[in-house]
């Protein structure tokens, strides 16, 4: 890698020598050299930039984090039964650090149109298919993680639906983190792109064995073509020592549909940014979240739609369980171009803060340019209804019993979302068991 990184990052971009995917390719290399110097320009950002306003740095850089050099090898299928979900069922594909692990993937029979492959072999036996699609959708000009990403991509999923294919089975990509030694970064970096009316489901499911201190850096490209269509669930249950970033990126052609549901449980630090552009009429997008943040966890999330077309919709609906000291972000923006007319945007965020010690830092913003649209945006933040607590009680019900069943009954709206009966079982399980012992002070 040439040039010099800001030190604080310069072990996330440690040279691969021979190893480097995509080794040779000369736009490759253009691209990660452009993304160093975007790293090396930016510098480490502090609270006085606003997308960074609420959130430190501080925590995630004195972990020194090295770039994964080996690859994971050993895990045997069963290593790993406790984290499937036998009643999913899908094409399965199993990334261990970053890497993809064909030994536990299982993709069985794909229909005609349909490709899925990792990023590496995919650059080694034809790149050409990657030369216009990497940095696509996520443009030349990127925000720190997400150079970051591209400075030092290894591997990741890739998934191409020709024009009109329609893949009945969810595509499951499970992102396993196993220990290490020393603390370590992996940068997956996925794509997955649906010409014009073809149809996929894709779940993401971020997990790990053991409660080690690592780091994910992910980002994930999605594009639509015109009427196509994408269901997109992504659970996020790491390490309650892990640092996890995500940079999902969209584009949407017209009559495009994108329906996405984030689920944020894991990790001790977590940042996502969800970036949606339109490039045609009447798409529609239906974003939603649901986190929880407890003790020594942060939840950032900051999205960012823009409305440069006419007579598309968006829809994004956040809600935040908040208990102990756990702290929470929510950064939205909607923006409304001079020329958008007919748009119908509205975005929600919602927070039940369980204990006094808990904090949410919430904007929702919109920018309207444009002067014939319907847009709303509304944010609250309270507590359980002591009536709701007090009719349990009165029917025999425990009190911590009567607040998860509160709990649950304000996340329900988020989960049901989900596009598989198996995941909203399997979520659900996780949300009730997490609030079991949520500390409330």
């Amino acid at each position: 890698m040439n040039g010099a990184a800001p030190t604080s990052f310069d072990t996330w971009l440690s040279a691969r020598a021979d190893g480097e995917a995509g080794a040779g390719l000369d736009w490759l290399e253009a691209q990660r050299r452009s993304a160093l110097d975007q790293v090396r320009e930016q510098g480490v950002p502090g609270t006085k930039q606003e997308a960074w306003r609420y959130t430190s740095l501080k925590r995630l850089i004195e972990q020194g984090f090295a770039r994964v050099e080996d690859e994971v090898t050993a895990l045997q299928l069963h290593d790993i039964d406790e984290l499937l979900i036998p009643e999913l069922d899908s094409h399965r594909v199993v990334m261990v650090n970053g890497r993809y692990t064909p030994s536990l993937s299982a993709l069985g029979d794909l229909p005609r149109g349909v490709r899925i492959t990792g990023l590496r072999a995919l650059l080694a036996s034809d790149p050409d298919a990657l030369r216009e699609r990497l940095n696509g959708v996520a443009g030349e000009s990127q925000p720190l993680f997400a150079a970051l990403n591209t400075a030092g991509l290894d591997d990741g999923l890739v998934v191409l639906l020709d024009r009109g294919a329609i893949l009945e089975r969810p595509i499951e990509l499970i992102h396993l983190s196993v220990g290490m030694d020393e603390p370590r970064v992996a940068q997956p970096r996925h794509l997955v792109s649906l010409a014009d009316g073809a149809q996929a489901t894709l779940i993401e499911r971020y997990v790990s064995l053991g409660e080690s201190l690592y780091c994910t850096n992910s980002v994930l490209e999605l594009s639509l073509g015109r009427d196509a269509v994408l269901k997109h669930d992504r659970i996020q249950v790491e390490s309650p020592n892990a640092f996890h970033i995500t940079g999902l990126y969209l584009s949407q052609d017209a009559n495009s549909r994108y329906v996405g549901v984030n689920i944020g449980l894991g990790a001790a630090w977590a940042r996502t940014d969800l970036v949606t552009r339109f490039s045609g009429e009447h798409a529609e997008c239906d974003l939603q979240g649901l986190y929880l943040a407890g003790d020594r966890q942060l939840m950032d999330y900051h999205i960012d739609v823009d409305h440069a077309v006419p007579s598309c919709s968006s829809r994004e609906t956040f809600k935040g369980i908040l208990y102990g000291k756990g702290r929470a972000v929510f950064d939205g923006r909607v923006v409304v171009a001079k020329d958008a007319q007919k748009t119908d945007a509205a975005m929600s965020n919602k927070n039940l803060m369980l204990s006094e010690n808990a904090e949410i830092d919430t904007k929702p913003q919109l920018e309207i340019n444009a002067d014939d649209v319907k847009c709303s945006h509304g944010t609250t933040v309270g507590q359980i209804e002591p009536e709701k607590l007090f009719y349990l009680r009165s029917r025999g019900i425990s009190a911590p019993l009567a607040r998860r069943m509160l709990c649950l009954g304000f996340a329900e709206e988020i989960i049901e979302a989900l596009h598989s009966d198996a995941l909203r079982e399997a979520v659900s399980e996780e949300v009730g068991r997490r609030l079991e012992t949520a500390p409330l002070t």
